[in-house]
């Protein structure tokens, strides 16, 4: 078609990393952007499930005011903290929980954040709907939520158009670790996970195969091997 550049579907390599500390993932997400900056690799989804973690995102400059237990208590229940370079307050991972890392390059035909950010939403609203759950934004806040509880959390780095870290799904999550912190700094809103919503055990798995199958129909990807 004249006057219109046509983009063809992207090419998506999916890892599933299992369970992996979250610095060694880190580590790893810091290599890949580098790998696909140089093109040596196709844009990438990592799944990972970390031990227990609280994450610090920029938002916070580094103050831990929205983590309310004492550094002692964290130590007792085996819990690190980690300061990043992502978007957002601070939050959870650990057990239970389907952690996605896009790596991808957005050029030429999506270099707009707010794009990325509510094309991830728009992936786990449609993952929710699949278990009969209406997700949805919140506006003014980035996330899924279902009514006042927020079932995945985002929270994205994008350096020269490469992406970076990305959202936290629960799906068999014990909540109580959220009660750690102010989860991404919002004092009035509950946390809730798939299991606790169903009413019934979830496969960490089965999730994944359908984000999958949702973010690349919303990021216009086809899988490669």
């Amino acid at each position: 078609m004249v006057g219109r550049q046509v983009v063809a579907s992207r090419a998506l390599e999916v890892r599933r990393l299992g369970r992996m500390p979250y610095g060694e993932a880190l580590e790893l997400q810091r290599e890949l952007v580098d790998q696909r900056r140089e093109g040596r690799i196709p844009d990438q989804l990592l799944f990972v499930e970390h031990p227990h973690v609280l994450t610090l995102g920029v938002r916070t400059r580094g103050a831990r005011t929205n983590i309310l237990a004492s550094p002692g208590r964290l130590a007792s229940l085996g819990v690190d903290v980690f300061d990043t370079g992502r978007g957002g307050d601070v939050t959870y991972h650990g057990p239970g929980q389907v952690v996605g890392y896009p790596i991808l390059d957005l050029r030429p035909d999506r270099c707009d954040v707010h794009r990325y950010v509510r094309d991830l939403e728009e992936t786990l609203i449609r993952t929710a709907a699949d278990y009969g759950l209406e997700a949805r934004r919140i506006k003014g806040l980035t996330g899924v939520w279902v009514g006042a509880q927020k079932l995945a959390a985002i929270g994205v780095r994008i350096s020269r158009w490469i992406t970076s870290h990305g959202f936290a799904f629960n799906v068999a999550t014990d909540l109580d670790y959220f009660k750690l912190i102010v989860p991404c700094g919002i004092s009035d809103r509950g946390v809730a996970s798939l299991a606790t919503l169903l009413g019934r055990p979830v496969s960490l798995d089965e999730v994944e195969d359908r984000m999958v199958a949702h973010f690349c129909d919303v990021f216009d990807a086809c899988l490669v091997p």
